[in-house]
């Protein structure tokens, strides 16, 4: 296995920990798009941050990427303590990464404002976050995405436009002008490989859609 400048990536217990961890805070919850057990997607997201030539902090960041955001309010003591434990256990760089890539709501609309427009907003804020990503968060993040799009794929292809049901707005529209806002800003970030494997998932999904991409 591979790592950065082409050093062997040898990965220690602090990755079984981690792996550990996200399987105990992830353990109840299940992916929107094929509603397979949520664990199968950070460890996706971190096979990828590793096959990218990611370090160690970078795939443990990836296996606990969503822990505090969405299972922070779990955890005895709130997201504070949870990531106070992620500081402590796994080092500072890896709680930097999550706390970088814990999204928090920024953006503030109208009390009227449609659902689909709160979430529009919400996701331009992050499209505008990606281009001021250092590589390590970029490389987790992109790889966050790309797994998100390939389940997706999954999902489209056993229950077509009915996948489209199982997210917030409901819209197929939202979704892919979201998808593809977010690769083309990986792209011009220069997340290399995983942007043009994510630029061609994103393709995908609107072939199966039968929506042209912009």
């Amino acid at each position: 296995m591979e790592a950065r400048g082409g050093e062997s990536l040898i990965l220690s217990d602090r990755f079984d920990r981690a792996f550990s961890l996200a399987s105990s805070l992830h353990r109840k919850q299940s992916r929107k798009s094929s509603g397979t057990p949520y664990v199968a997607h950070v460890l996706s997201v971190s096979a990828l941050v590793i096959e990218d030539g990611g370090s160690e902090d970078e795939a443990i960041a990836a296996l606990l990427h969503d822990s505090v955001e969405d299972q922070g309010t779990t955890y005895p003591g709130g997201p504070p303590m949870l990531m106070a434990h992620i500081d402590a256990e796994f080092g500072a760089e890896v709680a930097r990464l999550v706390d970088v890539l814990t999204e928090r709501p920024t953006v503030l609309l109208a009390p009227d404002a449609s659902k689909s427009e709160r979430w529009r907003a919400h996701r331009s804020a992050y499209i505008a976050r990606i281009r001021t990503f250092d590589s390590s968060v970029r490389r987790i993040s992109c790889a966050d995405n790309l797994a998100n799009v390939r389940s997706m794929i999954v999902g489209y292809r056993k229950i077509g436009d009915r996948l489209w049901r199982r997210f917030m707005t409901r819209a197929a529209d939202d979704q892919l002008w979201a998808y593809s806002a977010i690769s083309r800003a990986f792209v011009e970030g220069g997340a290399d490989g995983l942007a043009a494997e994510l630029e061609d998932a994103v393709d995908k999904l609107h072939y199966l859609a039968g929506i042209e991409r912009d």
